[in-house]
């Protein structure tokens, strides 16, 4: 009964002792049962046991890899060694300029007389204010494309945008075209409102639209959800060409798009024309404040088609979603002095300034990246895989996001990170991309020296 045990202890050993090293694979089930003279099912429990012990990670279609382990014999440390310092969150992603409450504060000053508080502290309607409303268009608007007031939603987050937008459009059951990394709270999303997500090809112009129409023939699919701009994770920006390619393609099919514009203000100057501009009767645009001012106090926006609005304003009413009127006054006042023009100008220098570091201490390893993206997409070095990587960086105090994360197929797991550059002040990221390097230098020296 407790054969299966004594292996696994076995195992454990070779696994503390550095004879299986992190990120190695074991044998498939059928062989190791072979190699040890064992039956299947018993191999199967000794797995598992592995796994309930946190020894490996079994990845759906790849195999069963081991993890980090937290020390070598004797105590030595090996790949990994335990955190020496306070943790540093590469995982979050506010981004937060010097000097911004300052830069807040006088906005937030007149609300607090009595009389401008009582209707800052009224319900909110769902298409805010007219002041909110123009205001919005100017903060959206891009060379060629200028949003009408009547078209704007105003939502908690641009998280709730997404939801209200996705809601309105897709029916339980119903398929949505994504592509095939993606912004993990679209997986949360489409779970909770009982969407398939169907993973759609990209290359280096972005979506493919071949793959689009080739899915939609496969099966009907609802609605589409694209970030053209500064993808995340990849940082990937769809080229100009590809944009009026997917528009046409959307058209053709009369198939609806929820454009997510979350980091599009980072792009200076600006990006090419939104999908919105082209496809302007299928395109539900999301935005929001929260990076470009605080994730405190944020305003989620929608642009949505003109014949759509009475349809998402009653799905974010359901929903819950509507944004306090608070905030959205605030924001009126802080679009208005010019406090969200400072904040953007200063992320988009203090982005730049990050994608430098991230140039400088990962020089040599494959990133993906823009030089004004808030993020970086790493493809680790072998033996490394992103569970193993992710792991090692912890006991490191270090919070990375595994790729696995924003990957819509379970079958298809990158060995990859994400890394958030925002949320670490910059002494502390520079200190923690310079571990995170060594730390995959030597995984991948201790496997070459085997």
């Amino acid at each position: 009964m407790n054969d299966y045990r004594r292996i696994a202890d076995r195992l454990a050993d070779d696994i503390a002792e550095g004879r299986l090293r992190p990120g190695e694979r074991l044998p498939p089930q059928r062989a190791f049962a072979r190699r040890h003279g064992i039956a299947g099912s018993t191999a199967g429990r000794v797995y598992a046991e592995l796994v309930r012990r946190g020894l490996v990670v079994g990845e759906v279609g790849r195999g069963t890899f081991v993890r980090a382990s937290p020390a070598g014999p004797g105590g030595e440390r090996g790949i990994v060694e335990s955190a020496t310092s306070a943790p540093v969150n590469l995982e979050l992603n506010y981004p937060s300029a010097p000097g911004q409450s300052e830069l807040l504060a006088p906005g937030l000053a007149p609300l607090l007389r009595p009389d401008v508080l009582t209707e800052a502290l009224r319900p909110a309607a769902v298409a805010g204010t007219p002041a909110a409303r123009e205001a919005a268009a100017g903060l959206l608007a891009t060379p060629g494309w200028r949003p009408a007031p009547e078209r704007f939603l105003f939502t908690g987050n641009a998280r709730q945008a997404i939801a209200a937008a996705l809601a309105s459009l897709v029916r339980p059951g119903g398929r949505v075209g994504v592509e095939a990394l993606t912004y993990p709270v679209v997986k949360e999303i489409a779970a909770r409102l009982g969407i398939t997500l169907v993973p759609l090809a990209t290359d280096e112009g972005g979506m493919c639209p071949g793959a689009v129409a080739a899915a939609h023939r496969a099966a009907p699919l609802s609605a589409l959800y694209v970030q053209p701009t500064l993808h995340n994770p990849t940082s990937l920006t769809m080229s100009g060409d590809r944009r009026h390619r997917l528009a046409r393609t959307v058209e053709e099919l009369n198939l609806p798009v929820v454009e997510d514009r979350i980091w599009s203000f980072l792009a200076d100057p600006p990006d090419a024309e939104p999908l919105a501009a082209l496809a302007p009767g299928l395109t539900h645009v999301v935005d929001g404040l929260s990076k470009r001012v605080a994730p405190g106090l944020t305003v989620g926006l929608l642009v949505v088609p003109p014949h759509r609005t009475d349809e998402v304003a009653a799905a974010v009413r359901s929903g819950g979603w509507s944004a306090g009127r608070f905030a959205v006054e605030a924001a009126v006042r802080w679009l208005a002095d010019g406090t969200v023009d400072r904040l953007v100008a200063a992320k988009r220098a203090d982005a730049e300034g990050r994608q430098r570091i991230v140039a400088e201490e990962l020089r040599g390893f494959r990133v993906r990246s823009d030089p004004r993206a808030y993020y970086a997409w790493w493809e680790l070095p072998a033996p490394w895989r992103a569970d193993t990587f992710t792991a090692a960086a912890a006991a490191h105090g270090i919070a990375l996001t595994p790729g696995p994360a924003f990957v819509v197929d379970p079958h298809r797991t990158p060995d990859a990170v994400r890394l958030g550059l925002a949320s670490a002040p910059v002494p502390d990221l520079r200190r923690a991309l310079r571990t995170l390097a060594d730390v995959a230098a030597r995984g991948a020296a201790g496997r070459s020296g085997r």
